[in-house]
């Protein structure tokens, strides 16, 4: 078993006697969403590589920085950039953003991400996740389990938040943002699903496919953070579209919904 303390010990103790301020909200930008921090007044950035025993992301639209910012009076912390199983990475390497946001005291953190649309959802829909469900959730949860105490198991389904999801669904209606719901299916990647997984995938309830999310949410919501997390849907899942996939549409697709994005997340924060 992993003590995430010992282990990044001198990781914490480097942002805790630098850090600006402690923040109160969590932020983690998924791929082609980074450019939300730029909208923030940012105090404070940390680039991740030069920090100890914190994972590199490989991915394109994953910059790789921490930052402290203040947007509508609230302390943040953002991620811009996070860490995929895909790239050789553990199931704790790739919660480490969530332990980072707990010891620092955030309480609570929206999660976002770049997915692929199934059934009612298009290419620069917004989705909020009301569930979350894949094929490895027992492996991925037996590698946080060990990670936790007796008390962060008993919480380990409270996602996604209740009152966070209240809080999302009003933003977007005072935005007048549509937002659509339904259940992120997590694929561990690298790859692309195939279409025949995808229409496998349709018929036990996915609504958007993706690679990360998953162990972030189940781990925050396990140290007792509230949590709610928001899908850009970038693309059609595979056999959907006649289109082979590729990560530059995800990101151009993102680059098209990156207004009304940035207009929701905002007004979310201010409602905090």
């Amino acid at each position: 078993m992993i003590d995430m303390n010992t282990k990044y010990e001198k990781l914490i103790k480097i942002l805790e006697s630098e850090i600006p301020f402690k923040p109160e909200i969590g932020l983690i930008l998924g791929s082609g969403l980074g450019d939300f921090a730029e909208k923030t007044k940012i105090i404070k950035t940390f680039a991740t590589n030069e920090l100890p025993d914190y994972p590199q992301s490989t991915v394109e639209g994953h910059k790789g920085y921490i930052h402290f910012a203040e947007l509508n009076d609230k302390k943040l912390l953002i991620y811009q950039g996070r860490i995929h199983p895909y790239e050789g990475y553990s199931i704790a390497e790739c919660v480490l953003p969530v332990f980072i946001a707990h010891r620092l005291g955030v309480k609570k953190i929206i999660l976002t991400n770049a997915a692929g649309g199934l059934n009612h959802l298009q290419p620069a829909d917004l989705m909020l996740i009301t569930s979350m469900n894949t094929f490895n959730i027992k492996k991925e949860l037996a590698q946080l389990i060990g990670l936790a105490t007796t008390e962060m198991r008993q919480r380990f389904f409270d996602f996604p938040s209740a009152k966070i999801n209240s809080i999302i669904q009003s933003a977007a209606l005072k935005e007048q943002v549509l937002l659509k719901e339904g259940v992120y299916w997590y694929s561990s990647g690298p790859s692309y699903e195939t279409p025949a997984e995808i229409r496998m995938t349709q018929k036990l309830g996915g609504d958007a496919v993706g690679m990360s999310t998953v162990h972030e949410a189940v781990y925050a919501s396990a140290l007792g953070m509230e949590v709610g997390a928001i899908s850009c849907i970038t693309n059609y899942a595979a056999g959907i579209s006649p289109n082979k996939l590729n990560h530059q549409e995800v990101m151009e697709t993102a680059e098209l919904v990156k207004e009304k994005f940035e207009k929701l997340i905002k007004k979310i924060i201010e409602l905090f």
